[in-house]
Order: structure tokens, then C-alpha cells, then sequence
């Protein structure tokens, strides 16, 4: 069988929707490991047949078909052999727009073609069994075979790809499909470090909470993250929250954190900062006392079960303990706001104040009539961080030294005069 080359998967998909193509796959059909070396291409990893073009970089893979080797998740028997057909390796994929196929030698015509003109290349010479171009014009997310049950972490891609494609509907026979996963159990057996890679993929989407939204729908929400699924049907005080819902306002929280075009970590923290919320006792709602401890005690749990990044941590632990303080730190004296940024250790990391701030923002726009009011306590903190930033230091430890004072002294004194130099703010 002579070698063939097809396009394959998510660059045919953006191209026709006319989004930019950042890498291009390529899928190698009656090929051997031995033929690809022989042509100048590099092996990747062990457990995919998978090369590295000679020039360009690209990635293609040997045609595979793939199995579950148990019961649960817990990995993959690939097969890859030279009688493996395109077809057989597109009916593994997840999604009927990314099992579409383009010949090689067609290709480049496609990729250089104006967006107006890929549809009419595309359908002349596309390898679409499973009628992924129709979807897409149609704008439906639906599972290519049964084989979909294979991996249960695409209940998570398709989640993420409803959130990326906003305006896509998920097929009901896929919805139905991922539910019966989810009650069957395969959810229970997904990587940590899995989920986490896909729920930051979707996190940085265009509109995050399609993708809990879908997650929840299909149960996997409640298994993956019971602290966030626990907060729809928890009430918050109406004269603060118009939307009620706690789980309403999550929602909106991280789509402002898209809309303000939030670093990862800021959008972590967006996610976390109320979870303390879904433990308040029914008889004390709609308040929520000291939900913010509670709330940093929960994500550091979630943080250690999908070992989430330090960073995101960290982020998040400041802003769930401190959220409602800053929203308030327009009333604060000159000692509680200084008291406000140390808790936030802003003067040790003050880089990171910009982010705590933007996360606190996107909490406060995050809430029904309320999405294009200015945030007055992030001007406000940056210029009392940078008052309390400009009192010099290592001056006033010389002085005090000088004064026979050591230790908790000097630090008293350095404490008193960037006290003052907020004070002389008058803001």
C-alpha cells in the first residue's frame, strides 16, 4: 500500500470557520515507523506513533485505531499499522468537525485560500465520512462513534469546545451519551492533571461557563468540582446580588474575567472565590458569614485534588480571603488599608496586586446590572500601594538603629510611615 498524507482535525475546522490556524496535524495512512525515518522525520514520544516534519516541524501520526485496556480509565492499546484506513483512524476522534480529512496535495490550496473561497476547495476533495462539514454549518458538537466512550476526559473537551463555540448546541444524542458516562462511573477514573488541562483550555475561552454549564447538564460537574456545583440553588442577598443564584453569579463572574481578557490565574481565582458559599447552613441564608475562610479552605483542597499550578493558588487563596474586604477598602482608614495590603502581601509581591484587583473586579461586575460599573477600589489600592511602596526603608532602619532600636521596633517605624504616606494620600 503506497503512503498517503491527509490534513486532519482542528486546523480544517478553524480554516473553514475562518478563525486563525495555529497548528496544522497530519495523519500518515499505510506508513511504517521504519518509512517515516527513512524520509527525515523524527520520532515523538513512545506511546503514539507520532513525527516531526523534516522542515517544517508539523506533527503526523501513523493512522491508529485505539482501546480502552480496562474497565475505567486507565489508558490506551494503540494500533498502528500500515492497513489501518482513514477512515478507521477519523472514527476514533471525538467530533464530527475535527474527524474531516483533506488530501495532502490539496491542502496548501486550501490553507492559502481567502475564507470565502475554503468551503468550495474544502468539498471538492474533503474525506468527510461522518459529515463533520454539515455540522459545522450547522453548528452542532456531536460525537463521531460509540468509540467516544473510550476516553471520558472528551466529556470535558466537548464541554470546552461548547464554551469556545458559544453559539454551537451539543447534539442530544451526545448530551445523552456523556450523561450515561457520567452515571456509569468512567468520570470517577480521569487524571488529575487531565482535567485540569482541559479546564484550563476552557477556562481561557470566550465564555467560560458554557463549559460548566455543560458540565453540570451532564452530571460530570458534580464529580469533578462538587465545591462549584454546589453553588446553583444557594441564595444570596438580593440588595447585593440581583441574579440571587450563587451559582448565576459564578457564572457571570468568569465571563467578565473573559471579557476583560483575564490572565489564567485571574480566572482561577475568579472560580474560586466563593466557594465557601455552598457550605453555608440553610438557616443562615441568603448571608453568608465568614464564607471567605471557608472559601480558601475549599480551594485549597481543589487545588491539591487536580493539582492546579502554585500560582493559581496562591491567587486565588488572597483574593477568596480577601474579596469582600477590598470591595469595601473605600472606607477603610489609612491602618486598615495598609493591614488590607499586607494580608494581600502586596508589599513583599506587589506585581501581583493588579491581578488580585482584576479578579475582585470581575466579582463585582459579575452581577446583574451591574456589568459596566467602574470599580473604584482598584484605582484607589494602586495608589495606596504605591504611597505605601515609596516610604524608603532602609533609610528609617539606619535612623532607628542609630536610636539604639532593633527588630520589632524597626519594623514599628517603617509600619508608622507608610501609614503616613497613605494618610497624605486624602483619598
Amino acid at each position: 500500500m503506497s503512503l498517503q498524507i491527509f490534513s486532519v482535525g482542528g486546523a480544517l475546522r478553524d480554516a473553514l470557520l475562518g478563525q486563525p490556524v495555529k497548528d496544522k496535524d497530519w495523519v500518515v495512512v499505510g506508513g511504517t515507523p521504519e518509512e517515516m525515518k527513512q524520509l527525515g522525520y523524527t520520532t515523538v514520544g513512545k506511546d503514539f506513533p507520532v513525527f516531526l516534519h523534516p522542515t517544517s516541524r508539523e506533527e503526523y501520526a501513523l493512522a491508529r485505531t485505539e482501546r480502552k485496556t480496562a474497565p475505567g480509565y486507565k489508558g490506551f492499546v494503540v494500533h498502528a499499522s500500515p492497513e489501518v484506513s482513514l477512515e478507521e483512524d477519523l472514527a476514533r476522534r471525538d467530533l464530527t468537525i475535527n474527524a474531516m480529512a483533506l488530501p495532502e496535495e490539496h491542502a496548501k490550496a486550501f490553507f492559502e485560500a481567502p475564507h470565502s473561497q475554503t468551503h468550495t476547495v474544502f468539498q471538492q476533495h474533503a474525506i468527510d465520512p461522518f459529515h463533520g462539514l454539515q455540522d459545522l454549518n450547522n453548528k452542532v458538537l456531536r460525537h463521531v462513534t460509540l468509540a467516544f466512550r473510550e476516553d471520558p476526559v472528551r466529556i470535558l473537551r466537548v464541554a470546552r469546545f461548547a464554551a469556545r463555540f458559544a453559539d454551537f448546541q451539543i447534539a442530544p444524542e451526545t448530551m445523552q451519551l456523556m450523561q450515561d458516562m457520567v452515571q456509569a462511573g468512567e468520570v470517577e477514573h480521569l487524571v488529575p492533571e487531565r482535567v485540569w488541562q482541559e479546564l484550563a483550555k476552557g477556562l481561557m475561552t470566550a465564555k467560560p461557563s458554557r463549559m460548566f454549564e455543560v458540565l453540570k447538564e451532564c452530571g460530570a460537574l458534580k464529580v469533578l468540582l462538587p465545591e462549584v456545583n454546589r453553588l446553583w440553588g444557594v441564595p444570596q442577598r438580593a440588595e447585593y446580588h440581583p441574579e440571587i443564584d450563587t451559582g448565576v453569579h459564578l457564572m457571570m463572574v468568569l465571563d467578565m474575567s473573559a471579557q476583560l481578557q483575564a490572565s489564567l490565574p485571574v480566572r482561577v481565582a475568579c472560580l474560586m472565590h466563593d466557594l465557601g458559599k455552598g457550605t453555608t447552613p440553610k438557616e443562615e441564608w441568603p448571608r453568608h458569614i465568614a464564607h471567605e475562610q471557608r472559601s480558601a479552605k475549599l480551594l485549597q483542597q481543589v487545588c491539591e485534588r487536580l493539582r492546579i499550578p502554585v500560582e493559581c493558588k496562591e491567587l486565588s487563596d488572597v483574593v477568596a480571603r480577601e474579596h469582600g474586604n477590598i470591595h469595601r477598602s473605600q472606607d477603610l482608614n489609612p491602618a486598615a488599608l495598609l493591614r488590607l495590603l499586607e494580608r494581600c502581601d502586596a508589599i513583599r509581591k506587589p506585581e501581583r496586586m493588579p491581578d488580585i484587583l482584576l479578579a475582585c473586579e470581575c466579582d463585582a461586575r459579575g452581577r446583574k446590572g451591574f456589568e459596566n460599573e467602574a470599580y473604584g477600589p482598584s484605582t484607589r489600592l494602586q495608589e495606596v500601594l504605591k504611597a505605601a511602596l515609596s516610604v524608603v526603608t532602609a533609610g528609617i532602619a539606619e535612623q532607628a538603629q542609630k536610636q539604639g532600636l532593633s527588630g520589632p521596633a524597626v519594623g514599628e517605624k517603617i509600619h508608622a510611615a507608610r501609614v503616613n504616606a497613605i494618610d497624605q494620600l486624602k483619598v
